[in-house]
């Protein structure tokens, strides 16, 4: 039997926070989705902590929020194309 651990709202503040700190609303991100599907999208909030128990970002295209842990940032879009800085 697996037990349950209750999450750390402080903990999951400060990953908010992190995220937020690097990261705009608007950001280029990468996120996988239920079935394991890899998308590239854009954040269209902050991260925040939902209902005191889960890490989530909203995202452009994206139904609902998703589990911060399973977002990325991309890089920037000249970095990404190959062109230099």
């Amino acid at each position: 039997m697996t037990s349950y651990r209750k999450p750390d709202p402080a903990k999951l503040q400060a990953a908010c926070d992190k995220f937020n700190a690097v990261h705009q609303v608007g950001a280029a991100v990468r996120v996988e989705l239920d079935g394991g599907e890899i998308r590239e999208t854009i954040t269209t909030s902050e991260a925040q902590v939902l209902s005191g128990h889960t890490a989530v970002i909203w995202l452009k295209g994206v139904s609902g929020c998703y589990l911060l842990d399973r977002v990325a940032p991309l890089p920037p879009a000249s970095t990404a194309a190959g062109s230099p800085p």
